[in-house]
């Protein structure tokens, strides 16, 4: 990778980065009061459609285009949703900013909601970070007092109010509209689409939703320009006409067996080997990596042979993954079980399903089911193929529910299975040498709750 400088992390290592003045002190604001001076809200959101930003959510979509579904002559409140859920495994990049850069997520913010004429802000917040929420607060109060915030932003005739929901913490309030559905105080349960929130969102509102990292980057590219922001990351695949490119600086969370694990940034399309050697400090104990998951739990998990592989939003699906994700790298290394991770991954899962779906609430639960039979040994060679009959007719892509969280559940299962399965029959020949079989494929449920008597899920070794 050749010389890169941090531009989201820039300011993390200042003493007190969280506060107003050591903001104002690096420049912050500043392009705030220039695009309320000199830009209009449709130039804002021109400037972001040709940067070429990406969700860094998860589901990769242009922010640009996102904003322009609004209805243009919308007359009521338009909303801006701002995701801080963080609810996927191996993912804590939006803490980090939100711990020690506050101010310059809310500029970003505040800059989305003039480009989306948004008039109210609510960041969703997961419960389990109370350092965020206090640092958050603190930022949303002296933006106020600095006329940041509230009615007439720097005499621009422009007006927001931000206001922090704290959820209780669930994958699924990570999905746009489980979190709209929390907001209005109902249970998390995803809406079927269409309509989508830009037509019909919060309060039946037209709303945008973006994540954290988005909305860090937008400062940005309002503050260097779109060329910029292009000139960082991979161009469009000249063989995929659906790509559309992956620009920008990427936050990757690197955990699991490694010497150095954290928050790093680094431009969209370095390898994954790079990320763990060179951020990651090499794999720990001396030891070599067997797998590692490239974007959070849901993407699956790449092989040793496939840590070659760019970080941008195409290279992991062309090893079999899911996606990108949320760019939260999880090591596992030589000594490391594939049937701990497949019983890790089903577990949360399953836990993590709201039930509204029968594909995904009977999936994700008979999967686990079967994995942590194998587990104890009583495994059978056909559990394998039985395994990837599940994942292959539950989630989104089979179009069989609501939200995306059964194809999150199948990945782990369909990697895992594919690329160590002469692993895992080894592991069931081994604890079922007999080829004992059980009178019944699965065990009955646990009171419908398949894990609520499991520790945490856990990577470590």
């Amino acid at each position: 990778m050749e010389s890169f400088e941090p531009v989201l992390l820039a300011n993390i290592q200042r003493p007190d980065s969280h506060t107003l003045a050591v903001y104002e002190a690096t420049g912050g604001y500043q392009t705030l009061r220039r695009a309320l001076r000199e830009l209009s809200p449709a130039q804002v959101v021109d400037e972001v459609r040709r940067s070429g930003l990406r969700g860094r959510g998860g589901a990769g979509f242009p922010t640009g285009l996102k904003w322009s579904f609004l209805p243009a002559d919308h007359p009521g409140p338009i909303y801006l949703c701002v995701n801080a859920d963080e609810s996927e495994p191996g993912t804590f990049c939006n803490r980090v900013l939100m711990e020690l850069d506050p101010h310059q997520v809310l500029e970003g913010t505040i800059l989305s909601a003039y480009a989306t004429r948004a008039t109210t802000a609510y960041i969703y917040l997961r419960y389990e970070y109370p350092l965020a929420y206090r640092r958050l607060q603190a930022a949303i109060d002296e933006a106020y007092a600095a006329g940041y915030l509230g009615r007439n932003i720097l005499g621009s005739g422009f007006s927001l109010d931000v206001y922090i929901h704290r959820g209780a913490g669930a994958y699924i309030c990570g999905e746009e509209t489980g979190l709209i559905e929390s907001i209005e105080g109902k249970r998390a349960w995803p809406r079927s689409k269409p309509p989508f929130p830009a037509v019909e969102g919060l309060f039946r509102k037209p709303t945008v939703v973006n994540n954290v990292e988005t909305l860090a980057c937008v400062k940005h590219i309002i503050e260097r320009g779109a060329d910029w922001f292009r000139s960082i990351g991979v161009p469009p695949s000249p063989d995929d006409p659906r790509d559309p490119g992956s620009f920008g600086p990427k936050l990757f969370c690197i955990s699991g067996h490694v010497n150095k694990p954290g928050c790093y940034e680094a431009p969209l399309g370095i390898s994954c080997r790079e990320l763990i050697e060179k951020f990651g400090g090499g794999v720990w104990k001396g030891r070599r990596a067997k797998a590692v998951v490239p974007g959070g739990l849901s993407t699956g998990v790449l092989s040793v042979d496939e840590l070659d592989v760019p970080m941008d939003f195409v290279g992991p699906v062309q090893k079999g993954c899911l996606g990108l994700g949320t760019g939260g790298v999880i090591v596992m290394d030589e000594t490391y079980p594939m049937i701990e991770f497949l019983h890790n991954s089903c577990r949360f899962f399953a836990h993590e399903s709201c039930g509204q779906c029968t594909p995904c609430r009977e999936g994700t639960s008979w999967a686990l089911q079967i994995v942590r039979r194998i587990k104890a040994g009583r495994g059978r060679l056909v559990d394998l193929d039985l395994l990837l009959e599940i994942a292959d007719n539950i989630g989104i892509i089979p179009g069989t529910t609501i939200c995306g969280l059964a194809d999150g559940a199948a990945w782990p299962i369909k990697t895992a299975i594919r690329k160590f399965r002469e692993e895992l029959e080894d592991y069931i020949k081994r604890t079922n040498p007999t080829g004992y079989k059980t009178r019944r494929p699965v065990p009955a449920l646990d009171n419908g709750s398949p894990s609520h008597k499991e520790s945490p899920v856990s990577f470590q070794g």
